[in-house]
């Protein structure tokens, strides 16, 4: 399965994330709110995730230009 957030590590004083998502796990123990924190968070990702693949399709548009492929 894959994991989305997780818990920190190390001795510092950060706040840590409790709980990381599983793709796939079992959802039934989870409370209303802690559905709400996930999906925020899962829809956080998907936006980084998609100006990340913008950011990577311009500098690729980029590129073609430059070289006329």
């Amino acid at each position: 399965m894959t994991a989305i957030g997780g818990t920190g590590s190390g001795d510092d004083d950060r706040p840590r994330k409790t709980h990381a998502h599983e793709i796939g796990q079992d959802l039934s123990p989870l409370s209303i709110e802690e559905i709400d924190r996930r999906i925020a968070a899962l829809h956080a990702e998907i936006e980084r995730l998609q100006a990340a693949r913008a950011g990577k399709q311009a500098s690729k548009a980029a590129a073609d230009l430059f070289f006329k492929r």
